[in-house]
């Protein structure tokens, strides 16, 4: 293989992966306390989809309650005592 063509398929596949990276995390979508289908899901998102997004506040509107996962909580540094170096 040549350089040129490694350098190239080494282009695409951080290309891909970066990509795939910058994308918004999918979220999941219920009804609290109303009992709803598949069918009538698959219906709202459809209906709510414009361009290939979907729009949120149309789901909202329909009475879906979007789920985002939790974010990690940050790990404070620990704390070191006044006067004492770590060396």
């Amino acid at each position: 293989m040549t350089g040129r063509k490694v350098f190239t398929g080494a282009a695409v596949i951080l290309l891909i992966g970066a990509s795939g990276c910058a994308r918004e995390p999918e979220r999941q979508w219920y009804k609290i306390g109303k009992p709803y289908t598949t069918a009538e899901f698959t219906r709202d998102v459809a209906e709510c989809t414009k361009g290939g997004t979907l729009d949120a506040d149309c789901m909202r509107a329909r009475g879906w309650v979007d789920v985002s996962p939790d974010l990690p909580t940050p790990t404070p540094e620990p704390q070191r005592p006044p006067g004492k170096s770590g060396y």
